[in-house]
């Protein structure tokens, strides 16, 4: 076996390309809308945690059901996975008690924060950072600019010192790289956790105009958040708002480089770049698979599956749906607006998803507002790989400052 193929379990023995997964989603696709076994590789997983029994939902129907149907798909199989890491969050809650935190924590992204957010925050990091490389005529765009805007946002938008940002990312990063180190994700939990009690004390004395001091004095009918709750909300926010949008933010960033008539339309027109942000989400989502835990014995796309059973929800595979799109395997800005579902759907939609969709379109409005002429450099070959995350190895450019 070579590195850049996997053997999921129940797939037959099939290597999935983590280069290029999708031929095998499509395979599985065409042959129903789900399928016993799994699009997962658990090489690394230990034992203890590997699911009984797996089954797959391929089809954008499929996935969009699951996603929709909250009481009999269920998130708990995240308590005894990321939920180890993170602690109690509204990702493995369900029903009330979910709508009860997420109604809590969603006051930190109202859309008038956004909107401050932008100027004060997004913008002037992704001008400072395009700054640290501009003079040089070349760069990596992954080490130099998608890995690291989405941490200094966040970084921001918690209200952390400045000083804190190297260990703070440290931290990030062995936390949301839990799936390749378990043992070091744990101690950077723990650590992470001692350093947003700190945090939320010190709110607690003196207020402050930030997202942990949102969550501090959130309240909805007398109710606020418990320590826990905050500390392991702002752990979750790490791998949602850090790892997805570097990796989407990448992945867009490598389809136009790579279609160069795509690329000149939106360096001529920037009107063009939420049509090519959704584009990119649509055709390289940067999560192709989570979890659900069936709560009953059910029955999906004719499928019977039974109760307690994983269901490995393939965004992927959903979003390469040709009975929803047609050319699904080609990336295309221009086609007709299709929803796609990267972000979920139903009541686990993605809470970050106005945020990331901001950062995105603001780091790409830097980029083009202030070089030109970007040229991929293809001779170590960068391209997107892995499975389940995926983004690209190294996007190396040479431009000219304009």
């Amino acid at each position: 076996m070579t590195t850049n193929v996997q053997t999921p379990a129940g797939t037959g023995g099939q290597a999935v390309d983590l280069r290029d997964p999708y031929p095998f989603f499509a395979k599985k696709r065409r042959e129903a809308g789900v399928f016993c076994g799994t699009v997962m590789d658990y090489s690394k997983t230990p034992e203890s945690l590997l699911p009984k029994r797996e089954y797959s939902a391929m089809s954008f129907d499929a996935v969009n059901t699951v996603f929709r149907d909250g009481r009999v798909f269920s998130s708990k199989p995240y308590d005894k996975t990321i939920g180890l890491f993170m602690g109690p969050t509204i990702l493995a809650m369900d029903g009330k008690k979910h709508r009860e935190h997420r109604n809590l924590v969603s006051a930190a992204f109202k859309s008038k924060a956004l909107a401050h957010w932008e100027p004060t925050i997004v913008r002037p990091v992704c001008d400072a950072l395009i700054d640290e490389f501009i003079e040089t005529g070349e760069a990596d765009l992954v080490r130099n600019f998608t890995f690291e805007f989405p941490t200094r946002i966040i970084a921001r938008l918690l209200g952390l010192p400045a000083e804190d940002l190297p260990t703070f990312r440290k931290r990030a990063v062995q936390l949301i790289s839990y799936h390749v180190n378990y043992e070091r994700a744990f101690e950077a939990s723990a650590a992470l956790k001692e350093y947003f009690l700190e945090q939320i004390e010190q709110r607690k004395s003196k207020p402050t105009q930030d997202i942990i001091g949102d969550l501090v004095t959130a309240e909805i009918d007398g109710e606020k958040l418990s320590d826990e709750a905050i500390y392991s909300f702002l752990r979750l926010l790490l791998p949602a708002g850090l790892e997805t949008t570097y990796r989407s933010s990448g992945n867009l960033l490598y389809l136009l480089l790579t279609h160069p008539a795509q690329f000149a339309a939106v360096q001529a027109e920037h009107e063009l770049i939420p049509d090519a942000i959704e584009e990119g989400l649509r055709f390289e989502t940067p999560l192709t698979t989570v979890q659900r835990f069936t709560t009953e014995d059910t029955e999906l796309d004719g499928v019977e599956i039974p109760a307690r059973s994983v269901i490995g929800v393939c965004i992927g595979s959903a979003n390469r749906d040709g009975l929803r799109w047609e050319r699904p395997e080609d990336f295309d800005i221009f086609r007709k607006h299709m929803p796609h579902i990267s972000f979920a759907a139903g009541e686990h939609t993605c809470l970050g998803l106005h945020l990331a969709r901001l950062e995105t379109r603001v780091a790409l409005e830097c980029l083009l507002n202030r070089l030109t002429n970007i040229n991929l450099l293809t001779d170590d070959d960068p391209h997107i790989h892995g499975q389940p995350f995926r983004s690209p190895t190294a996007l190396p450019v040479t431009f000219q400052a304009k």
